[in-house]
């Protein structure tokens, strides 16, 4: 099979799709792996590791589409790729189609089969996601610690707090994968942390693993209760596959602190907050009722080389088995890779997605 690895167009996108020890394992299995040149160069691999690994460079972007195959990428193809997709071909990358109806309509023109990282599930979980969760949960601390600076707009509280003085509090909507990441570093400054969850098991869980964080039942009235003394307040909230809950109000904004924080990690899937729109690494922040928002889309490609490497480990393997058997074979040996499948031959293959925007939805085998 022809691989395709396009250069990443979304703006401060800096990760890429395949490390070059993976094109090499991919062309010992007898495929033939295009990347485009400097794909790899924002996550530390120069075009060198791609040749020495076997890869062929291409210059022309447009050239990668038309060639391959398989197109593995890290984010949703750009408008101006929409075109560039193809019947008979498959795309492998993170879509979030549930928040993106122009893509949605864009692939299903297209007939391109496009599988989705964030919807393929194993035992409940969604390993392709988790490790992008793992960095963002992480880094919303990192993030809305520093804009919490008087400097950055912010009300002047350092989240740890010092001797004599009481630390900031932190408010976690969520107590999934990117919550629990958040709660790990936002304890381990030892601010005061409160997640808010619905799931009885997992606060349990929660309890046990992280000491000196709070468990609470999500519910609208407990989070009014904790808004006017938030400092950071974390949008953690993920249904697979569709579009983010509404949890936060505009009219709820106005009970928090002038200068608090909100990160809003579920913005890929929309936001949590009614007042949130996607930003970017170079722009990104905004305030809405003197509540500053960090709404970057693609929040773990701060942190390129971590993110490429973290998501080649989960990726690879689905890859190879895409490469090797083709589509329908593979989805027999692994059905978790058909619940990545969102559009296939004009059609909505995922609920949720195909409720999100009123489409009818067919099954992946029926379309």
């Amino acid at each position: 099979m022809i691989i395709s690895v396009p250069k990443e167009i979304k703006e401060q996108e800096f990760r890429v799709a395949l490390l070059p020890s993976a094109a090499y394992q991919l062309i010992k299995r007898g495929h033939q792996v295009l990347v485009e040149r400097g794909a790899g160069a924002g996550a530390g691999y120069p075009d060198a590791d791609y040749v020495q690994a076997g890869a062929t460079l291409v210059n022309d972007h447009a050239e990668l589409f038309e060639k391959g195959e398989l197109i593995v990428k890290v984010k949703e193809p750009q408008p101006s790729e929409h075109q560039l997709l193809r019947a008979g071909q498959l795309l492998f990358t993170y879509l979030h189609l549930a928040a993106n109806r122009e893509l949605t309509e864009a692939l299903m023109k297209s007939s391109v089969t496009a599988l989705a990282y964030e919807t393929i599930e194993v035992k409940q979980r969604l390993p392709l996601l988790e490790p992008m969760s793992e960095i963002a949960g992480r880094m919303s601390i990192l993030v809305g610690g520093y804009f919490l600076a008087k400097h950055c707009g912010g009300s002047g509280v350092l989240l740890g707090g010092v001797p004599g003085v009481l630390p900031g509090r932190v408010v976690i909507l969520g107590g999934g994968v990117s919550g629990i990441n958040a709660a790990r570093m936002a304890t381990g400054l030892g601010a005061d942390v409160t997640i808010l969850e619905v799931d009885l098991e997992r606060m349990r869980f929660l309890d046990i693993t992280l000491h000196t964080a709070h468990t609470l039942y999500s519910s609208e009235a407990h989070l009014l209760d904790l808004l006017p003394t938030v400092d950071l307040l974390i949008g953690a909230v993920l249904v697979p596959g569709a579009k983010a809950p509404k949890l936060i109000k505009r009219e709820m904004l106005r009970r928090m602190r002038p200068g608090s924080v909100l990160v809003d990690i579920a913005i890929d899937q929309g936001g949590c907050a009614e007042t949130s729109h996607p930003t970017t690494h170079h722009d990104p922040i905004f305030t809405e009722e003197g509540v500053t928002h960090y709404c970057v889309a693609n929040m773990p490609g701060a942190y390129a080389r971590t993110a490429t490497q973290a998501l080649a480990n989960v990726t690879y393997r689905y890859i190879e088995m895409l490469a090797d058997h083709g589509l329908e074979e593979a989805c027999e040996k692994q059905p978790a890779i058909k619940t990545g499948i969102n559009v296939m031959n004009g059609k909505v293959t995922h609920k949720a997605v195909a409720d999100a925007h009123g489409f009818p939805w067919a099954e992946p085998a029926d379309s």
